[in-house]
């Protein structure tokens, strides 16, 4: 039976660095949950369809036009013919990706394709906003990684290039509506070791979450 490994928080907390050198150290899949969504924002973008559109979206969601693909780096997604996975990194595409999060036949669509991710895999990491609470309720761990605001938005404003502020104001907004959507919103599992990742080393959280595995 393969193992599971969850790994939610908000933006910037340190999920993706963290989940990826987990799975590193211990050989299993990685998978980011977000590029899901990241993806299915860039090319509804990319194809002019209204956000506002639920089903529009929603059949998108299953088109052969893109798809995502498990590296042990990388959660890719390809699109056209091409690799959009740093595309899809920005700022402006996690916004549209919060947009549509919120909508039920989305989230639906989605899901399974998520959950697909651990077949034939002796183990998976998975990391994203509701990978404890939906994706993965009976994982084996759930961990929660949070940081305070400045930090966080540090790490993503040096990541992207941007100023601090600008960042700030943008993780505020998108927590808030990750939090706050009816459908699958941001929030600690049941069950969940709960981990303020400010000013700590990535070597000392991922030891501290790989101990408890």
């Amino acid at each position: 039976m393969t193992k599971v490994v969850t790994i939610d928080g908000p933006a910037a907390s340190g999920k993706s660095t963290v989940s990826r050198e987990l799975a590193r150290r211990m050989g299993w899949n990685w998978v980011s949950t977000g590029a899901f969504y990241r993806g299915l924002a860039f090319v509804a973008k990319e194809k002019g369809i209204d956000f506002l559109n639920e089903e529009a979206i929603a059949d998108l969601a299953n088109s052969k036009e893109w798809k995502v693909v498990l590296t042990h780096e990388r959660t890719e997604v390809e699109y056209g013919g091409h690799f959009v996975t740093d595309e899809i990194a920005q700022d402006s595409v996690g916004q549209l990706a919060s947009l549509i999060s919120k909508y039920k036949k989305v989230r639906e669509r989605l899901l399974q394709n998520q959950r697909d991710c651990k077949i034939g895999v002796s183990g998976l990491v998975a990391e994203g906003r509701d990978c404890g609470t939906v994706v993965f309720p009976n994982a084996d761990v759930k961990i929660y990684l949070t940081a305070n605001q400045e930090q966080r938005a540090e790490r993503r404003a040096k990541e992207l290039g941007v100023s601090v502020e600008s960042m700030i104001n943008s993780q505020e907004v998108r927590d808030k509506q990750d939090s706050q959507r009816k459908i699958a919103p941001l929030q600690i599992p049941e069950n969940a070791i709960v981990i303020d990742t400010t000013d700590m080393s990535l070597d000392y959280v991922v030891k501290l979450i790989e101990a408890k595995v």
